[in-house]
C-alpha cells in the first residue's frame, strides 16, 4: 500500500549511502523485468495503470535504494499503451542510478527508468549496463 512505500522509503532513507562501501559503482545501471501482472492482480480496472506506475517507482526504490525515482515520458506511454485496464503483464525497464547535481536536493543520487522495448521477455535476466553515454 501507500505507506509501506512511504515506511520503505524512510527506512531507506535512515540507512545511509555512507554505510556500504561503493566507490564510483554508486552510478550504475541495470536492466529488469517487472512482472506487472501479478502486482495488479485485484486491482479496480480504472486504478490499474496508475498502480502500475507505482509499482514501478516502488521497484526502483527497492532495487536502487533511492528514495527519488523520475519515469520516464516513455515508459509511461509504454504503460498507457493498452489503456487504463489493459496494463502489460510485464514491462522490460532500466534503472539508472544517477547523481543529483540540479539543485540542491535532499538525496545525492536519484533513479531514472526507462523503458526498453523487448520482442520477448522468454529467458530474460537482470542485467548490469556498461558503458553509457553519460555525460558525467
Amino acid at each position: 500500500s501507500h505507506r509501506d512505500l512511504q515506511d520503505y522509503q524512510t527506512h531507506v532513507v535512515k540507512m545511509g549511502k555512507g554505510d556500504k562501501k561503493r566507490g564510483q559503482s554508486d552510478l550504475v545501471t541495470r536492466e529488469y523485468t517487472i512482472h506487472l501482472h501479478k502486482l495488479l492482480h485485484g486491482q479496480t480496472f480504472k486504478k490499474r495503470a496508475p498502480r502500475a506506475i507505482r509499482e514501478v517507482k516502488k521497484f526502483a526504490t527497492k532495487a536502487m535504494f533511492t528514495k527519488d525515482v523520475r519515469v520516464d515520458t516513455k515508459l509511461n506511454k509504454a504503460l498507457w499503451a493498452t489503456g487504463v485496464r489493459n496494463v502489460p503483464k510485464r514491462i522490460r525497464v532500466r534503472l539508472s542510478r544517477k547523481r543529483n547535481d540540479d539543485e540542491e536536493a535532499e538525496e545525492k543520487l536519484y533513479t531514472l527508468v526507462e523503458h526498453v522495448p523487448v520482442a520477448s521477455f522468454k529467458e530474460l535476466e537482470t542485467k548490469v549496463v556498461e558503458d553509457m553515454g553519460d555525460d558525467e
